[in-house]
């Protein structure tokens, strides 16, 4: 058994990594992220970046209709800190706005904005070109989307059941912890 950063493990079998297909794919993902990014950043008007790759997934997010920023920090595998930081950013520039959660007041619901939402469509649409654009050049395009749009799939089962082990192994803790005061803040939240 091999140990990746203390969230996974892979089974040192047939598909391990020594498959020198696997490192190949980590080259390609990595190249295709970069490309992918660059994509946002030539989307600009004036020439200065309007998103950055980790603006995009708050964005896509945010729109699939997470509108928790703790949630958020979950599903996009970053910290909160990281979280507030570009939620405040794209508050600024008028893509998220943020709203009273219902009766709890000290809550904080976040929402694409008019601008957010014609942003998001205009970047999801320019980086589906690109993904087309690239998956085009294989020998098998059809077979390459499919695996892609496959591994989105498996990339939420993977960070679902890390965020399951985390809360099991964090109940385990809070046994012998004082417990905290929940409130706005542990949202990420600054107001």
């Amino acid at each position: 058994m091999i140990e990746l950063s203390g969230e996974a493990s892979v089974d040192d079998g047939p598909d391990s990594v020594d498959d020198p297909r696997a490192r190949v794919a980590v080259h390609a993902l990595t190249r295709a992220s970069r490309i992918l990014e660059r994509t946002l950043c030539a989307r600009d008007i004036e020439g200065t970046a309007v998103l950055s790759l980790a603006d995009f997934r708050v964005l896509a997010t945010i729109g699939a209709g997470e509108a928790r920023a703790s949630r958020l920090a979950a599903r996009l595998a970053v910290g909160k800190p990281t979280i507030s930081s570009t939620v405040d950013s794209l508050v600024r520039r008028g893509f998220v706005r943020r709203e009273a959660h219902g009766a709890d007041q000290r809550a904080v619901d976040l929402a694409l904005t008019a601008d957010g939402d014609a942003m998001l469509e205009a970047a999801e649409s320019g980086l589906a070109g690109v993904v087309l654009d690239l998956v085009s050049r294989t020998e098998h395009p059809e077979a390459v989307l499919a695996a892609l749009a496959d591994l989105g799939g498996a990339i939420e089962a993977r960070q679902a059941s890390i965020a399951a082990a985390r809360r099991a192994a964090g109940g385990a803790n809070a046994a012998r912890a004082p417990r905290r005061r929940e409130s706005a803040a542990d949202d990420g939240e600054a107001r």
